[in-house]
């Protein structure tokens, strides 16, 4: 992992969860901050493979306490669409097309809870 000192400094957990999930979680002066960083299964992996990528990055959402701002970025795999009904706080309209595949179905489920 390639960060600054100030960085470092901060970084107060760091953890590959597996080998499309990393969490690493900063104390900053402002507020404590989690990053995910993401690499879903595509859109034509078999739907166990799926299940359990997004099992497991809805756990490691779980784990992080309410009082951390939550970051998570990568590669979903996934068409979101532009519909953001119920979920505006975190998806802007400006997403590709106007339905969610597979994928994005997926992950706009995480937030619709």
């Amino acid at each position: 992992m390639v960060m600054t000192p100030r960085g470092e400094k901060e970084l107060t957990e760091w953890r590959a969860v597996n080998s499309r999930l990393i969490l690493g979680k900063f104390k900053l002066k402002q507020c404590n901050m989690s990053i995910i960083v993401c690499f879903a299964p595509t859109n034509n992996s078999p739907e166990e493979r799926k299940d359990e990528y997004y099992e497991e990055l809805q756990s490691i959402i779980d784990e992080i306490p309410e009082r951390y701002m939550k970051i998570e970025m990568g590669d979903f795999s996934g068409k979101v669409g532009r519909n953001n009904q119920g979920i505006e706080n975190v998806m802007g309209v400006v997403g590709l097309g106007e339905v969610a595949n597979e994928n994005g179905a997926h992950y706009k489920f995480l937030y619709n809870k």
